[in-house]
């Protein structure tokens, strides 16, 4: 696969900066700075980014509790973003949503959700929205592992073929519900062929490897696109951190981790990648990297410096009043 040079430097710093932003949040969460569950999406960015290079701000996403890396891939401003992990009253959901309930309507963001497969039902809403308006946006879920066996995912995708509509299930499979590994909670080996059961296409992707994601989302969205249909994206890739910062992790096997951050890392394949091929050298690569450290470092002194809502605030941006 040849991508233009502006698409391979946009995908690498979109990866890039998703990494940089969950290690600070990591960072300051662990000191002390930002209060709250939060849930980090650190190894997993090519899925965001490969399946989210295909998208427009007319096509509506939406997310997990561990949602940090979807927005940004769907372009949610990253100071604002963080300014929302501090509580701000400048973030984009003026301090009241938080890690976990990260949106963006105008950038198609319909939310992170904390809810396990909560996610699903309400993108087919939105996929059927984009069918009877009778325009070409889609609505893509990312759900983990731990969604396919909720019985609102299966209803989704079930309700998404009899209705026909671009719905597109991306299943990131980090081989963890919270604790419990896929080899015990799931009684298949086979979730691909159980997802297709369903009545649509579903395309495998190395979640290692932005390329092979970016590949397999385009076929999906292409399907939805074309024929107002479902299809699913399946993408395999552990995450680095535990279920939430202060996971103890001890359900993981000796070097697990080690061997996730050494041998599965969608940075350095695509550094690799470029370097064998020519196509992105080393000083472009190192200057967007730069510019990424820095654009999160002012992230962080604008979060640290931002307003904290107010009590008379307590009543705004929470209930929406529709006129006659």
């Amino acid at each position: 696969m040849t991508l233009p040079k502006e698409t391979l430097l946009r995908a690498y710093r979109q990866m890039k900066t998703i990494r940089e932003f969950e290690e600070r949040a990591h960072a300051e969460i662990m000191n002390g700075q930002i209060p709250g569950f939060t849930h980090l999406y650190t190894g997993q960015e090519a899925n965001a980014v490969g399946v989210c290079e295909h998208l427009s701000d007319a096509d509506t996403i939406i997310s997990t509790h561990r949602g940090h890396g979807h927005c940004i891939a769907k372009g949610a401003d990253v100071i604002g973003m963080m300014k929302e992990l501090w509580g701000s009253s400048e973030g984009l959901c003026k301090g009241k949503g938080g890690s976990m309930h990260v949106a963006d309507f105008e950038k198609g963001i319909l939310g992170a959700n904390g809810i396990v497969a909560g996610g699903p039902p309400i993108s087919v809403g939105s996929a059927l929205a984009a069918k009877i308006r009778g325009n070409t946006n889609v609505a893509v879920s990312f759900s983990g592992d731990g969604s396919v066996n909720q019985g609102t995912c299966f209803e989704a995708m079930n309700l998404a073929v009899v209705l026909q509509v671009p719905a597109i299930f991306v299943i990131e499979n980090n081989y963890y519900s919270e604790h419990t590994n896929i080899s015990y909670a799931v009684g298949c080996d086979d979730l691909k062929a159980r997802t297709e059961a369903f009545g649509f296409p579903v395309f495998v992707a190395d979640g290692a490897d932005f390329f092979a994601v970016y590949e397999a989302a385009g076929k999906a969205i292409a399907h939805a696109r074309a024929g107002k249909e479902p299809a699913g994206v399946f993408a395999e890739q552990g995450r680095y951190h535990g279920h939430f910062v202060g996971d103890p992790q001890h359900y993981r096997g000796a070097g697990e981790l080690d061997d996730l951050r050494k041998n599965h890392d969608c940075l350095k394949n695509f550094r690799a990648r470029m370097l064998q091929t020519g196509e992105l050298g080393s000083e472009e690569l190192d200057a967007v990297d730069a510019e990424v450290m820095a654009l999160i470092d002012r992230a962080v002194a604008e979060a640290k410096a931002a307003p904290r809502p107010t009590p008379e605030q307590v009543e705004q941006d929470v209930y929406i009043t529709y006129g006659a």
